[in-house]
């Protein structure tokens, strides 16, 4: 795994408003890191340029905004190309006395990982002096390989730049190359510098020290982008299990300092979280698997993980679609997986009621109530096999806080969802197996996300293999996630 520098495209400077061009070497999946350098009287941040992200932003130096004196803004823009994007632009208000803007688009490559993660660290030197030097404000975690973009604004155009440098305790890293070092004569004057090296070895949680050598006395800010290429991904497994349920699984996530995980089901443009998926602490975990038997019949959905690394820096992952399809009505309880197939008879008339008072007030008469109540409705089913008839009868017999969910063979949002079962009445057949079944229902809430859903049963794994050794041949070598993911319906 190996990050590369590629190219740094040309300075674009001017009072307000620049548009850097890109330099060779932009190509699909590699990232584009755009590095500002701003002044103004009122440190105004850059606007953000159309599909970029702000990684990050610092204004530092101390004094009041002059020229060759104040503080000067160093920002960092981040983006991963896909090959045709149009050069960006970034501004800060127009009309600032001495407002100047400057900036260059750096390019870097990856050989290996699932895509890009970041993290930046800022700070400030306010004493003047040839030995610039400024403690970053972020620990950042290390590792070896990390790339590092080290970007300069100093309050002054006229000293060069030379020694860019950067330390952590415990951290060693390469050799620094100086990418860039511009005169910025624009408004009240800066200089932008750019330097580029890796973490040669080393693991920690640092703040970094970012120095250089000055050739005249001067202050200004500075920061590190730290880059490193992600190992993180999502992959969504349909179970042949009846009801069908997915397993949702996000790996590779110790390596990137992911401290929480959100996985949520999306549907259109309807997000739902999955049951036990939300804020998940993964400290040092490399891998989180969620079963959701809880998704809509008949229509495509994909998978989404938002992940918090330490820094606080947030990335989401993104499933391939999937379309869970059933050939009948289900009734089931996705926290014990396990349901039953049927075919829903009659109309769910919906019934709510009102607690009301009416009061005779000069002969006017005026009502006071309360809202209306969650929908009530009585359904009849049909099973029309003895199985299902007892399965249908086991989730009834032990549903989770009494709560079932009902779902059509193509969902239905009118009709999906969790009800409360207040009785049911069992008509079986003389003739054969089919039975009816009048429920009671009260439309509530889901269970509550506590209740993690059930990825298999005891009696799954006794429906498969006979003796503990069956199962420790069949897995041979492997781990517990194999276990876990292995589609025991099948």
């Amino acid at each position: 795994m190996t990050i590369a520098y590629v190219d740094t495209g040309a300075l674009s400077s001017h009072a307000d408003t620049i548009t850097p061009a890109f330099p060779a070497g932009a190509t699909a999946g590699r990232l584009g890191v755009l590095t500002v350098v701003s002044g103004h009287p009122d440190e105004s941040i850059p606007t953000i340029p159309a599909g970029w992200v702000r990684a990050g932003t610092f204004s530092g130096g101390g004094g009041v905004f002059g020229s060759g004196t104040g503080p000067r803004r160093v920002s960092f823009f981040t983006r991963v190309l896909d090959g045709t994007e149009a050069a960006p632009s970034t501004r800060i208000p127009s009309g600032g006395s001495g407002s100047l803007i400057a900036g260059r688009i750096t390019v870097l490559s990856r050989s290996a990982g699932t895509g890009w993660r970041w993290g930046v660290s800022f700070g400030e030197d306010t004493s003047a002096g040839t030995s610039f030097s400024v403690v970053g404000d972020v620990a950042l975690p290390w590792a070896a390989a990390d790339f590092v973009i080290l970007g300069y604004g100093i309050r002054s155009s006229a000293p060069t730049m030379s020694a860019e440098a950067i330390t952590a305790t415990g951290i060693t890293f390469g050799t620094i190359t100086e990418r860039a070092d511009d005169s910025v004569a624009t408004g009240n004057t800066a200089r932008l510098g750019l330097a580029t090296g890796a973490v040669s070895s080393g693991a920690d949680t640092q703040a970094p020290t970012v120095a250089a050598t000055l050739s005249a006395s001067h202050t200004g800010a500075a920061g590190v982008l730290r880059v490193r290429e992600a190992t993180s991904g999502i992959d969504v497994v349909a179970q042949t299990a009846f009801p069908p349920r997915n397993l949702v699984s996000v790996t590779g996530m110790a390596s990137e300092d992911i401290v929480t995980a959100t996985i949520e089901r999306q549907s259109g443009t309807d997000r739902t979280a999955v049951r036990a998926a939300s804020a998940v602490d993964v400290t040092d975990d490399d891998v989180l698997l969620r079963v959701d038997g809880e998704q809509p019949f008949g229509t495509a959905v994909t998978y989404i993980a938002t992940l918090t690394d330490s820094t606080g820096g947030q990335w989401t992952l993104t499933s391939d679609p999937v379309t869970s399809t059933v050939t009948a009505d289900v009734i089931s309880d996705a926290v014990r997986g396990i349901g039953a197939a049927l075919k829903i008879k009659a109309p769910f008339d919906k019934a709510r009621t009102r607690d009301a008072a009416t009061f005779n007030v000069n002969g006017r008469l005026v009502v006071v109530g309360r809202r209306r109540s969650t929908p009530t409705t009585t359904a009849t089913v049909e099973t029309s096999t003895e199985a299902d008839g007892d399965a249908l009868d086991e989730v009834l017999e032990g549903a989770t806080e009494g709560v079932v969910l009902i779902r059509a063979r193509t969902s239905m949002s009118r009709l999906d969802g969790h009800y409360a079962v207040l009785t049911d009445e069992e008509a079986p057949t003389w003739y054969d197996g089919h039975r009816l079944w009048t429920l009671e229902l009260v439309r509530v809430e889901a269970w509550p996300d506590v209740l993690e859903a059930a990825g298999f049963t005891l009696q799954d794994i006794a429906d498969n293999f006979e003796t503990l050794e069956d199962i420790a041949d069949f897995f041979t070598p492997g781990t517990l996630l194999d276990i876990a993911l292995f589609d025991f319906g099948a």
